[in-house]
């Protein structure tokens, strides 16, 4: 190693400058006390309505403790159902920000995070409730039922019926947050009694679909009180003096500047990880939402690229999967695209010392493994930040397959993501180093 090389690699920059083996940078550190063996999301906060691959809330916990993360403020990109959210406000955060392409997404985490009077909501339940034993159908100014694509073949008739009069009384209420909480129950409603696999994410109907008859009522009536009970033992008694702004948008660089960053961004592009738009088909086109059959389509990795990912350490993985399979290395490397793309727009809204966690998958296609958690540190390190840490822990608690079929072939199965990833970087002050261009040029000169 030469002079120039020690002193960058006293300064902290092995991380960026590729002063070591690609396989060797970014090592990924064990450590059990992130498994939270025998934990689910209940353990700590139960879920307000189902969605797919959430984050255990334990894990952002720990993580903001044991690295001492700032307690102004908190951002998500990715919040999906606002896991990250619960993790902050049981640290003690109380400003947060955040960002997610899927509607119902943006639901959930409004309504785990907004304040409703206790009394004032038993009071709304009740009357809401009162209202649908009457069976007196609210106007509507638009039939909702007409949303649905290939209605008679996912809802049975008089299901449709009673989804309809109970939709007519929430769509009247007038206090937007309760509506928003009552209408998380109708959503899990609406899918309970479509002829949907349940424990599926993606669309498929029941084989025995003809003899589904559903109480429609009974199942609305223990969503809601279910979804009361647990709002107002877990969640409101924290939610006084927070403020919580959220974006149905991919993440957009505004003025305010966030000290944490803490997030699960999807392991791969929908189509082939988890469908997060067919999972929320059902209540995003019923509440009119634009082209939710097309929400996939729109998340990362949602379009093929037309050429390889060809830089940095993914482009191996990369480059051999296309010598296998060049579509599904264009796959790939749209989602890798659009990974980075994401993160280089989050470089300027965090503070210098602040600290971003990023909690991966290494999707495994082709039976290779996809180093997704040195991808994102190394793009972090090329854009003004010290890699810190990434700590491995075992997969006990998410809905996700043990094992896959990365070949394609009847029979071949392969081990899957059974593992995750927290990627730990820190904003340095690139002021402090002569000039970050000029560096790397340097170094690129020495090798």
């Amino acid at each position: 190693m030469t002079l120039l090389e020690k002193s960058y690699l006293n300064a902290g920059f092995v991380s960026e400058y590729n002063l070591k083996d690609s396989k060797e940078q970014y090592p990924a550190i064990y450590n059990s006390k992130y498994d939270f063996l025998g934990q689910s999301y209940a353990s700590m906060y139960p879920n307000l309505h189902k969605y797919p691959a959430t984050m255990l809330p334990q894990i952002g916990l720990e993580l903001l403790k044991e690295f001492k993360a700032k307690k102004s403020n908190l951002l998500d990109p990715f919040c999906g159902s606002g896991s990250s959210f619960v993790s902050g406000l049981e640290y003690g955060i109380k400003h947060f920000m955040g960002f997610d392409l899927n509607p119902l997404a943006i639901m959930i985490s409004k309504a785990r995070m907004s304040y409703i009077e206790y009394s004032y909501l038993i009071k709304e339940k009740e009357k809401l409730l009162h209202h649908i034993e009457s069976k007196n159908e609210s106007p509507l100014d638009s039939n909702p039922l007409t949303n649905i694509t290939n209605l008679d073949f996912w809802i049975e008739k008089n299901a449709q019926r009673d989804l309809k009069l109970i939709f007519s009384y929430l769509k009247n209420l007038e206090d937007k947050s309760v509506q928003n909480l009552f209408i998380l129950a109708f959503s899990e409603t609406l899918r309970e009694c479509s002829y949907t696999r349940n424990n599926e994410f993606k669309l498929f109907r029941m084989k025995d679909y003809e003899n589904y008859k559903p109480n429609v009522y009974a199942i609305f009536t223990k969503n809601i009180e279910s979804l009361v009970r647990d709002y107002l033992q877990f969640y409101q008694p924290k939610l006084q003096k927070i403020s919580l702004h959220l974006s149905n948008t991919n993440f957009q660089n505004s003025k305010q500047k966030f000290d944490t960053l803490l997030t699960s961004p999807p392991y791969g592009d929908s189509r082939t990880t988890v469908a997060y738009g067919q999972f929320s088909t059902f209540i995003n086109e019923w509440l009119g939402f634009k082209d939710p059959r097309k929400l996939d389509s729109k998340l990362i990795g949602g379009i093929r690229a037309k050429k390889l990912y060809e830089t940095g350490l993914i482009k191996d993985y990369i480059l051999e999967i296309s010598t296998i399979d060049k579509k599904r290395a264009l796959e790939i490397s749209s989602f890798y695209f659009d990974l980075e793309s994401s993160i280089q727009n989050l470089i300027d809204s965090i503070n210098l010392g602040g600290k971003v966690f990023f909690i991966v998958g290494n999707r495994r296609v082709k039976n290779i493994e996809l180093p997704t958690d040195r991808f994102i540190a190394e793009v972090f390190c090329n854009n003004g930040f010290t890699h810190l840490q990434t700590i491995k822990r075992k997969i006990s608690n998410k809905s996700m397959p043990l094992q896959n079929s990365p070949t394609n072939k009847a029979g071949v199965l392969s081990r899957t993501m059974n593992e995750e990833y927290i990627v730990i970087c820190k904003k340095r002050d690139l002021g402090k180093c002569k000039n970050h261009i000029e560096i790397k040029s340097q170094i690129a000169e020495i090798k």
